[in-house]
């Protein structure tokens, strides 16, 4: 009987599926609402994962039934009781059998799928920000990702956040002129910079709103504008602190592969080329790149090592096909 292998990437503002065979070939996928439990409660995640999972049956044509193996990589999952309640999650939605469901944090499978497995350190830079990093002997550390009100330094998020400081201060004359004003003042269609404190305190901006910001820092940066390349530069120095604080802690300072993962790695020229200057500068064989894999084909990789399923090279040959195959459909 054919056992099939259920991947789980879930984040704050949506959750991704995909159901590999076991020779690492896909067969569906699906993506459905977030599956932070700390964001929206247990029942809501539940209910999203099992949706996004019901739509990747669907997109198999293959009838629902119990996975051999399933691991669910998931945000803000850091502690024994988050990985409880996620396996208990699993167990509710009939998944798979108790000892062939595997939790962790969605870094994890962010760092399994960006390096096919191997060892090594993955930077996250999206809404918000965090370094997780494995070595051969499979010690892990995580640095950084510790939420908006006392981390996430150099996300989205905390570049939106210094945008609005840098537009408030401007304006009282305590700092430089910056192109940044006018551009805040538009994006949150304010007719008088007085009004900020309505639109961010009464009516309530969210994160994702915040983190919005960051493109008008970036398009700023690239414009010339130096107060929008020093938070860049920032930005940038507080990530590679992570790194480096991963890297140390996993004794992979003399050597290391390091994946960039999140949405303001796209900013390969204002935000990427200052970062890997800054990585090679403190981590001198330290070897940059990006994502060979999404995050929910490894988590289905890290399904396939429940099942103690070999890496063979036909399964990473499979594995890369498929990844093709999801960045195609996109």
């Amino acid at each position: 009987m054919k056992k099939y292998i259920l991947g789980i990437d879930g984040g704050g503002t949506k959750t991704r599926a995909a159901i590999l065979d076991e020779g690492g070939h896909l067969l569906g996928t699906g993506i459905g609402g977030p599956s932070n439990y700390d964001d929206i409660g247990a029942k809501v995640a539940q209910k999203n994962i099992g949706a996004t999972v019901e739509a990747a049956w669907k997109s198999a044509g293959i009838r629902p039934q119990p996975f051999g193996a399933a691991f669910l990589g998931v945000a803000g999952v850091v502690s024994p009781t988050d990985r409880q309640i996620i396996h208990q999650i699993a167990m509710n939605l009939k998944l798979a059998s108790p000892n062939k469901v595997g939790v962790d944090h969605d870094c994890r499978v962010a760092l399994a799928g960006g390096l096919t497995g191997r060892p090594g350190i993955v930077l996250i830079a999206g809404t918000g920000s965090s370094c997780f990093g494995m070595n051969e002997k499979g010690d892990g550390w995580r640095s950084g990702g510790w939420g908006e009100l006392i981390s996430d330094e150099g996300s989205s998020y905390w570049l939106g956040v210094q945008a609005m400081i840098m537009t408030v201060r401007a304006y009282d004359g305590r700092g430089k002129a910056t192109v940044l004003f006018d551009r805040v003042m538009q994006q949150l269609k304010l007719e008088h910079i007085n009004e900020i404190m309505h639109h961010l305190y009464s009516k309530g901006m969210t994160r994702p709103e915040i983190a919005k910001l960051a493109t008008i820092v970036i398009e700023a940066a690239r414009a010339g504008d130096q107060v929008a390349q020093q938070f860049i530069q920032q930005a940038v120095d507080d990530l590679v602190d992570c790194v480096l604080a991963v890297a140390k802690y996993i004794n992979m300072l003399d050597a290391c592969e390091l994946v960039l993962v999140g949405g303001l790695m796209n900013a390969k020229e204002t935000f990427v080329a200052p970062l890997k200057q800054a990585v090679t500068k403190r981590l001198p064989n330290c070897k940059v790149q990006y994502p060979e894999l999404p995050p929910e084909l490894g988590a289905c990789l890290l399904g396939l090592n429940i099942l103690e399923i070999p890496l063979k090279q036909s399964v990473i040959d499979a594995l890369h096909l498929s990844a093709g195959k999801i960045q195609k459909d996109e």
